[in-house]
């Protein structure tokens, strides 16, 4: 019976430490995909706004996926509350982005619209993004929306004033909220033109804003990974000395 509990310890030892070195490598192996995926998304960005070969908005509003596509359509902007995604940072000041949903021409998939950043100096007093009441054309990014991360709590708050003030882009929450249905994709209206009659924030076509660019994701993976070794390493030097001194 003595001889038999030293064993099952050592067991549970090499038990955990295979445990916590393949948990080390599948960190690793998440964190390289992401920064794969992130390194695409950016060199179709880069192809993209260099073609600018505009497709239907209307049509492409209504597609599945996360492909980018420049789009150019006519629509107006719909009697919804504007969505203010928060903790927006830019240049190290805190702030929103603001979206309006656009419905396109002919019946088409309405589809958010990015209206650019805004500073927050004060949370009791939120930009007001109205919209004109009219048709419009615009031309742009077709875009996935910015990454929802970690899911925690809920979705957005109804603010003062109507506005939802959103902790992530949940996209089917935010089509039940404004009561239309509303793309998978966001556009992003080429901040070298003007929209007549809409005053914005600050536009870009940046599409990794507050997040990590690709060569931090390969950083962390390759840390993961050292871990891993590491584990593993200590493992097997341990379970030799114990080998050899009994």
């Amino acid at each position: 019976m003595t001889m038999r509990r030293p064993r099952l310890v050592h067991l549970a030892l090499w038990v955990f430490a295979l445990a916590l070195t393949a948990g080390f490598a599948t960190l690793g192996l998440w964190q390289y995909g992401r920064g794969a995926e992130k390194e695409a998304l950016l060199a179709q960005s880069e192809r993209v706004l260099a073609e600018r070969d505009a497709v239907d908005l209307a049509a492409a509003a209504g597609e599945a996926g996360g492909d980018l596509a420049w789009a150019r359509g006519r629509g107006r902007f719909l009697d919804r509350p504007p969505v203010l995604l928060d903790n927006q940072l830019r240049d190290g000041v805190g702030g929103v982005r603001a979206y309006r949903a656009f419905q396109p021409q002919d019946g088409a998939t309405a589809v958010l619209v990015d209206l650019g950043w805004f500073a927050l100096p004060d949370r009791s007093r939120l930009p007001e993004v109205p919209a004109p009441d009219r048709p419009l054309d615009l031309e742009g990014l077709l875009a996935p929306p910015p990454s929802a991360g970690i899911a925690m709590g809920a979705p957005f708050e109804q603010a003062p004033g109507g506005a939802l003030l959103a902790l992530r882009m949940d996209m089917p929450a935010l089509s039940e909220a404004l009561d239309v249905p509303l793309a998978p994709r966001v556009l992003r209206p080429d901040p070298e033109r003007a929209i007549e009659g809409l005053a914005t924030g600050t536009r870009d076509l940046m599409l990794l804003p507050n997040t990590l660019p690709p060569e931090r994701h390969r950083g962390y993976a390759l840390q993961w990974f050292a871990l891993a070794a590491t584990t593993l390493v200590v493992a097997l030097v341990l379970g030799l000395r114990r080998g050899a001194s009994r």
